[in-house]
């Protein structure tokens, strides 16, 4: 990483945590309680004179002391860089606060209005930070130091931690003024939708992170996409037969077929079994849970195990198209090789009685079971595609060609988008010719 590259990182890092100390206030500011981890900081500062960003400040303090206590040796000396973080970050919570001292909603619908904003305000902030990627913040280090010390997951952690520092808030509450204050129903509002927020932006500012990567590195992922191969994804509704046809098509193509490879090649590089490989990869169990994992900073290499499978697997499909012409089954394959030249998408539907049918004969299940299993797996593979590329899936403009297996049939399936390549390739020459 050069100099450039890190003065970049850091700059965006800073505005990031102004940002977020300014999205902290204005919820504050709304009286309806605050952010999870703000939320002891702020019960306290309302029976005692040190302001909210010198709680903020101590809570920072005690909480790296935690971490050397629980890591010792292998506590990094890179984290250390939280104190200057903290005490940069709890200055800027008096500053906004102090900025903001004119804002006194006095009605209900002011102050929810007031709330929602500072939650957009602060998942703003929260994504700079996760796009800068160089300082952790004392709450996720602190997180991050139980996981390798108890072997927890990150992101069920990081709920239990942001949850019981809210409870404690609560009980401050009652034992100082005998009443709840400082949590209210704001807290659980900006626990559902700061991670909301930022994960979208995730999404939606690609830009950014291309801003801030070296130049290089940007230049070689084109490369990587910007090819004369051609790659063919083939999306699927379970129980379409679009594993089948997919097989065949590269077959007669000619071209590399990509399916069971991508297992075992994400399973090898992310020492991960090919087992849970298969059983997880399309899964979102829960998205509400994920965009709570994602609240503040979202540590790379904490990621929950779905979000470093699916960058595992993205990082494969990439390589996969750019060997050559390949046809690629499901996982995203058609977001992820959005910015591909020669890249075809094809999603392939058929209907109910055609799939359940399919289901029974291939799995040996009966009628009702495999209603249940269809409907299941398709909605499993609707809500992945939905939370990781922010598209719908199996929405006609998202694809090149849309095919109903159960009118068709495997064979005229299989021929239909053969046809529509040769004619594609048929253009791509006449064009050649003309310029």
């Amino acid at each position: 990483m050069s100099k450039k590259e890190v003065v970049k990182r850091y700059l965006i890092f800073l505005v990031g945590l102004f940002i977020n100390s300014f999205g902290v206030s204005f919820i504050t500011k709304a009286s309806l309680g605050t952010s999870p981890i703000s939320s002891i900081p702020y019960t306290l500062s309302l029976g005692f004179k040190p302001t909210l960003g010198m709680f903020t400040l101590y809570m920072s303090i005690i909480l790296i002391v935690i971490q050397i206590i629980l890591l010792r040796k292998k506590f990094p000396k890179e984290y250390l860089l939280q104190i200057p973080v903290s005490i940069v970050f709890s200055w800027f919570i008096d500053l906004t606060m102090e900025l903001l001292s004119f804002m006194k909603p006095d009605t209900y619908l002011l102050q929810m209005a007031s709330l929602l904003v500072g939650c957009a305000i602060l998942g703003v902030g929260v994504y700079m930070e996760m796009a800068a990627d160089v300082v952790m913040l004392p709450g996720e280090s602190f997180v991050k130091a139980v996981c390798v010390t108890f072997d927890t997951d990150f992101g069920k952690t990081k709920v239990v931690f942001d949850s019981s520092m809210t409870i404690i808030a609560a009980v401050i509450g009652f034992i100082m003024f005998h009443e709840l204050k400082g949590v209210r129903e704001g807290t659980v509002i900006a626990a559902l939708l700061v991670g909301m927020v930022a994960r979208f932006l995730s999404r939606k500012l690609a830009f950014l992170e291309a801003y801030i990567k070296e130049e290089s590195e940007v230049l070689e992922e084109e490369e990587t996409l910007d090819t004369n191969r051609m790659v063919i994804t083939v999306s699927r509704e379970f129980g379409s037969n679009g594993r089948k046809i997919a097989q065949k098509l590269a077959e007669e193509l000619g071209f590399t077929y990509y399916d069971r490879s991508i297992i075992s090649n994400t399973a090898k590089e992310g020492n991960m079994t090919e087992e849970f490989v298969e059983a997880k990869e399309q899964t979102m169990t829960n998205s509400l849970l994920y965009d709570l994992f994602s609240q503040y900073q979202a540590i790379k290499e904490e990621e929950t195990k779905l979000d470093k499978l699916y960058e595992i697997e993205t990082k494969i499909i990439k390589e996969a198209a750019a060997k050559g012409n390949s046809v690629i089954v499901g996982r995203c394959a058609d977001y992820i090789l959005k910015d591909m030249k020669n890249c075809y998408n094809i999603f392939l539907f058929a209907s109910e009685d055609y799939k359940v049918k399919e289901v029974m004969e291939r799995d040996h299940l009966d009628q009702e079971s495999a209603l249940k299993k269809v409907r299941e797996f398709n909605k499993k593979r609707f809500t992945h595609y939905k939370y990781y590329t922010g598209r719908v899936w199996g929405l006609s403009k998202n694809y090149n060609l849309c095919l109903d297996v159960s009118t068709l049939g495997v064979d005229q399936t299989v021929a239909l988008i053969k046809h529509y390549i040769n004619e594609v390739k048929s253009q791509e020459k006449v064009i050649e010719k003309v310029s």
